[in-house]
């Protein structure tokens, strides 16, 4: 069976909330593999016929631990996956713009396929205590989520990438 691999990274909890979210939705569509980007190896990046990649922007930047997911694993699958369809979600502060290109690089880096522009959640987030702050990300970004991670699965599922 096909399978989706969801891999994030979330330090206040918004990261998270938009991958779980894409997981659930995923799972009615298809197999999905929900992951923390710490416990994602490159055996899982080989298996999945697809990915979704969810991380914060940090400093305009992809978080730390995303990146290192990137880095570990970039080498080991390079030349292995190309072609197999991904999108991304980034929860950001303000614009997410440059979390997004970076992961995008990477991807390409990849051959991945881009099958959906990024999904950018904005915190608003600005003062040092709000983005520290657990995050709660609403209905409506969440069904954005859940729309994007059941729509992936489906056409992973179906061979339509």
């Amino acid at each position: 069976m096909a399978q989706v691999l969801i891999v994030y990274h979330s330090r206040t909890g918004g990261s998270q909330q938009m991958a779980q979210a894409a997981y659930e939705a995923a799972q009615t569509e298809g197999d999905a593999l929900l992951l923390r980007a710490e416990e994602a190896l490159p055996a899982d990046v080989l298996a999945a016929n697809g990915y979704l990649f969810c991380a914060p922007e940090n400093l305009a930047a992809l978080s730390g631990a995303m990146k290192e997911f990137f880095d570990r694993c970039y080498y080991p699958v390079l030349g292995q996956i190309e072609g197999r369809p991904y999108a991304q979600m980034i929860c950001a502060g303000s614009d997410g713009q440059g979390a997004a290109r970076q992961l995008a690089r990477i991807a390409t880096g990849w051959r991945l396929k881009e099958v959906q522009p990024p999904l950018i959640v904005c915190t608003h987030a600005q003062t040092q205590d709000e983005i520290l702050a657990e995050k709660v990300i609403g209905a409506a970004e969440l069904a954005r989520c859940s729309e994007l991670g059941a729509a992936l699965a489906a056409g992973v599922a179906m061979g339509a990438y």
